[in-house]
């Protein structure tokens, strides 16, 4: 009787551990699998409406390869095999577009556009390198990053300086998705991710890269090579993809159980594609913010036919429900305020603005203007108004610090003329500091300078949140403007 009672204990004990050995096993056979992104309460369809409405704008702002160019097309190739290996219930209609900037940097618009510098590509030592950048964007489109980011009202950025409002908005890039002045574009192209979002980009790219054959590792030793080149370019896109660790180790550790593969190798069309860069005419950052505020790319990349017919016909939506004009020849006498105000009371926000301006509403944000100080890619005389939130600011000084920082890094014709200083709005205590930046008003020919007066502050609505005013003119003109713009200031009540 005691050899019978414990023989089915031992059975039971035998048969538990050749389940979790069998269950153990098929794991390591399968390897990893890409987890479930989650619901952010934005549709699928609104993303990809969005991201096309963006991805317009970077044809406005950006010199981009026609996909029809062999670099654009083996970078398509090569997403696609990326592409593959993601779920169908969990993939996106992805897009890869070649960037003519020397800069090494990458980003990714939601429901799928993204774009990859030519510096990127003639920076990697081999293609595994290259499917690492590529799969570490596709995972924040698949992980919906970008959406999450508009659920939190991220703080904006602006790209190309106050006064281009068009495409204002990566790298990073930056912040809320709406732009401000009507444009969609307003905040996302200089996206900031979270530290916990390139944590999260990362994991996922890496199981992309194993799937697709290619090694995990190859990603991370990319990102670590950025930090170690300094000044050579890195900054510039890990700025926008904030180092959440040790990145090495961080993907050794994700990798260590999976199964073997034979990885990928470098293959001739990777090498065809890096000799092909090298002539290609590439730019600065710099040369790219001063030919966008002479409508330079939107002219080459129709010229070239670069421009897809998807987001060529986005575009024409979004200037359809934009501000109308031309500001380049504008001057004060066109739109001198009116000394009647009136008030415009909307989501917890009142203020008082001339009569003869008129108020554009972005997903995010508002710009009050005159109809002749605003267009659909510029805003020359007005107010912008916006609110968010800055999770890496535990102060208001160090939000503001941050907001002009990000002015500076996407515009570095941008100076702070002194130190933000303490102002105080209907009882609110907030900052003060004004701007100097080129205008897209012209005289002779020659763009004037640009005054903008920033002021932030606390928002009681969210924690780390906060308001910002951007009263933007002509330097020439700003004096007169200024007692407008402080009667509009002290008429702002929030809630």
């Amino acid at each position: 009787m005691k050899h019978c009672n414990i023989a089915p204990r031992g059975l039971a004990l035998l048969l538990a551990l050749l389940v979790s050995q069998q269950t153990w096993l098929l794991a390591v056979t399968r390897g990893p699998e890409l987890p479930n992104p989650g619901n952010v309460g934005i549709s699928k369809q609104e993303q990809e409406q969005l991201g096309l409405k963006v991805a317009a704008e970077v044809y406005k702002q950006m010199p981009v390869l026609p996909d029809s160019d062999p670099v654009s097309q083996y970078v398509q190739q090569l997403g696609k095999k990326l592409q593959k290996v993601i779920p169908q219930q969990y993939s996106w209609p992805y897009q890869f577009h070649v960037v003519q900037q020397k800069e090494i940097n990458a980003f990714a618009l939601p429901g799928g556009p993204i774009f990859i510098n030519l510096g990127t590509i003639t920076a990697a030592d081999n293609e595994a390198e290259l499917a690492g950048v590529m799969a570490h964007e596709m995972s924040h489109v698949y992980m919906q990053h970008s959406a999450k980011q508009m659920r939190k009202s991220t703080l904006p950025s602006i790209l190309s300086g106050l006064g281009q409002i068009a495409g204002q908005v990566l790298g990073g890039v930056g912040g809320a998705i709406a732009s401000i002045g009507g444009q969609m574009a307003g905040g996302l192209l200089s996206m900031k991710y979270s530290r916990e979002d390139e944590a999260q980009a990362d994991a996922v790219g890496a199981i992309i890269m194993w799937k697709a054959s290619y090694d995990p590792r190859a990603m991370a030793e990319f990102f670590q090579k950025l930090e170690k080149q300094g000044g050579a370019g890195g900054p510039q896109f890990l700025s926008d993809h904030p180092n959440p660790g040790n990145r090495v180790a961080a993907v050794e550790k994700e990798i260590r159980d999976w199964p073997h593969k034979n990885y990928q190798s470098n293959d001739q069309y990777f090498a065809q594609a890096k000799q092909r860069t090298s002539s290609i005419k590439a730019y600065t950052a710099q040369e790219i913010a001063n030919g966008a505020k002479q409508g330079l790319w939107a002219q080459q990349n129709r010229k070239n036919n670069a421009i897809p017919p998807q987001i060529a016909a986005a575009g024409t939506q979004a200037d359809s429900q934009a501000p109308s004009g031309n500001v380049v020849n504008v001057s004060y006498e066109d739109i001198r305020p009116s000394s009647n105000f009136k008030r415009l009371n909307e989501n917890g926000l009142s203020i008082a603005y001339p009569e003869n301006w008129q108020v554009f509403r972005g997903q995010n944000g508002l710009t009050i203007a005159p109809p002749s100080g605003a267009s659909q890619d510029a805003i020359a005389y007005g107010g912008v108004i916006g609110s968010g939130q800055d999770q890496n600011a535990s102060t208001l000084d160090q939000a503001t610090d941050d907001l002009i920082r990000s002015l500076q890094q996407s515009n570095p014709n941008l100076r702070v003329e002194g130190n933000p200083q303490r102002i105080t709005v209907n009882g609110i205590q907030g900052r003060s500091v004004d701007l100097i930046g080129v205008s897209p008003v012209r005289r002779n020919g020659q763009p004037l300078q640009e005054h903008d007066w920033l002021v932030t502050l606390p928002s009681s609505q969210a924690q780390q949140g906060l308001y910002y005013l951007i009263f933007i003119a002509p330097e020439n003109d700003f004096g007169r403007l200024r007692p407008t713009y402080a009667k509009m200031l002290d008429s702002l009540q929030v809630q």
